[in-house]
């Protein structure tokens, strides 16, 4: 018997202009023991399915479904709360994607395992089993002493603890750096064929993809257009689209001498197709990049500009104490020194719970070194602004999409004194350069995609230009084709601007894009900086080990 079966299954959002479709006449079937991939782009309807699949559109009264929906034996109703009733949280469980929007903030992490394991011993042994360091201080933390990467870990061993027959991994690697990120494929792929449970991953990243999957559909506005075997749709896929999507992956192979906005022919194809069928003028949105003929390495700053600091962090330190006021701390970061100067771009990359992320929180004056000073172009916390890596969190959810542009313009000093059709028009600017359609102006970030919401999340960033943009994991959310269009819309801005951009990651591809310098952090201390053209030649055994995860 399969685990779960689609049926022609439509589903509708009603409003208040007009029906949205956001799954168009899917059938789709996962089998015990099998991993189906459903890949696509952001807004392509694939989070959709996965709500349906937990019955989790019931509190959408704006939904409607029709077709048919099947777990197991029983017959289910995407938007009837009642008929999944001992179903959903036990057959079917989730890893989603934004973890901090999962977990109680009120709970330990050993509170929530407790709730679905026998004993405290079962919580330490699914913790270590996530490869999560120090469990034993970890079951005592809460959410949000975690890193991003660790809290998706927990979520996963909260799902696999319930032991499901459907697991639906909702982008589960996003916030993992490369090393863990493989470790929990293979996590995901033993505990699959432990416990024999079907497997529905949905993600963006196809390298993932093609590393967790049996088989692949690919979904484009709300359709399934291709599927078939994991090789089969990344050795021959048959597909324009699907061909496209799989050229235009980001790799260490990018050169940095590529016309700026254009890292490869198919992803600006991509890009103008996407925009067209949003209904954008594709043309106003790309020509800021197509027109120039001038290089990444044309752009290089000059080097008096260089040397003055934009971002400046000397001797910092961090400890935070695990659990009560009386637990024991944990060093976090150690003596760290970082420059970023005007105009440049450094990239911070490491594995989750290096630090890196404790630095971002500590430049943009959320947390409070220990010791050591910060100062952002000669002053504390002035000219910042942040991407955070969980959009869902970042973004206040009862405003609107337009209110929250609104919102960073009415209080910036640049902005706050022009008047309404001003602000209308560089709030619809920001979106366009985030390949957002202007019609999302009116949208809550609770009817967005997970990449739609972190666009909109970069858009309120640089609606008004900061000094220092800081950056954690901006991109880890966003298709291939929108990632690239972002990397590149950031060098472009902080080239036109002379903005200077703190990027934290785990992601080494992204890194060479979009830095001009990568640091590299371990156990809270910066080990080793190289020139991004260079990061091929990085000389630390934990700087060989990220690169080597990359090319694996």
């Amino acid at each position: 018997m399969s685990v779960a079966t689609l049926d022609n299954l439509s589903i509708h959002y009603e409003t208040p202009l007009r029906t949205v479709t956001a799954v168009d006449q899917v059938s789709l079937v996962v089998e015990p023991g099998q991993c189906l991939g459903l890949v696509g782009e952001s807004g392509s309807g694939k989070s959709t399915i996965g709500l349906a699949l937990q019955g989790l559109l019931t509190k959408d009264t704006t939904a409607r479904a029709t077709g048919h929906l099947t777990v197991g034996d029983r017959v289910l109703s995407p938007t009837d709360n009642s008929s999944w009733e001992g179903i959903r949280g036990s057959k079917v469980t989730t890893v989603f994607q934004d973890p901090m929007t999962s977990l109680d903030p009120t709970m330990t992490i050993g509170h929530m395992l407790g709730r679905v394991t026998r004993s405290s011993q079962d919580s330490l042994r699914w913790l270590e089993e996530v490869e999560i360091r120090s469990p034993r201080t970890v079951l005592k933390a809460y959410p949000h002493q975690l890193s991003g990467g660790m809290r998706q870990r927990v979520m996963i061993a909260l799902a696999l603890a319930r032991r499901p027959a459907l697991l639906i991994a909702d982008e589960p690697t996003t916030a993992l750096d490369v090393g863990v990120q493989a470790q929990i494929l293979k996590l995901l792929t033993r505990e699959r064929d432990s416990l024999g449970c079907g497997v529905l991953f949905i993600t963006h990243d196809l390298g993932v993809a093609r590393a967790m999957c049996d088989d692949i559909a690919v979904m484009r506005n709300g359709r399934v257009i291709e599927r078939g075997t994991s090789d089969r749709i990344f050795d021959a896929p048959s597909e324009p689209y699907t061909q496209r999507l799989i050229a235009s992956r980001l790799t260490l192979n990018v050169e940095r001498a590529i016309p700026l906005g254009m890292p490869e022919s198919s992803v600006i194809a991509s890009m103008g197709e996407a925009l067209r069928e949003r209904g954008l003028d594709a043309d106003s949105v790309t020509e800021r990049w197509e027109r120039r003929e001038l290089t990444w390495t044309e752009f290089a700053p000059p080097t008096s500009v260089a040397q003055t600091p934009a971002l400046t962090l000397r001797g910092v330190s961090k400890a935070f104490r695990s659990g009560s006021m009386f637990g024991a701390k944990k060093q976090v970061l150690n003596d760290v020194d970082l420059i970023v100067a005007h105009g440049q771009s450094v990239a911070l990359v490491g594995e989750s719970g290096s630090g890196k992320s404790t630095i971002l929180r500590i430049a943009a004056g959320l947390e409070r070194a220990d010791a050591g000073e910060v100062s952002v172009a000669g002053s504390i916390g002035s000219g910042v602004q942040v991407v955070f890596q969980d959009a869902g969190i970042s973004l206040t959810p009862w405003l609107t999409v337009s209110q929250l542009l609104m919102e960073r313009l009415a209080n910036a000093p640049q902005t706050r004194h022009l008047d309404q059709a001003a602000h209308t028009a560089s709030a619809r600017l920001a979106l366009e350069r985030v390949a957002l359609d202007p019609s999302v102006l009116s949208a809550r970030a609770s009817q967005l995609s997970g990449g739609q919401k972190q666009r909109v999340a970069i858009a309120r960033a640089i609606v008004v230009p900061p000094t220092v943009l800081l950056c954690d994991e901006p991109t880890s959310a966003l298709d291939v084709s929108v990632a690239s269009i972002v990397l590149n819309l950031l060098n472009l801005l902080r080239h036109e601007l002379g903005m200077s951009i703190l990027f934290v990651t785990h992601d080494l591809a992204a890194a060479r894009i979009i830095a001009d310098r990568v640091d590299i952090i371990s156990n809270g201390r910066i080990i080793e900086s190289v020139p991004a053209e260079d990061i091929r030649a990085v000389e630390s055994e934990y700087g060989r080990r990220l690169l080597d995860a990359v090319l694996a």
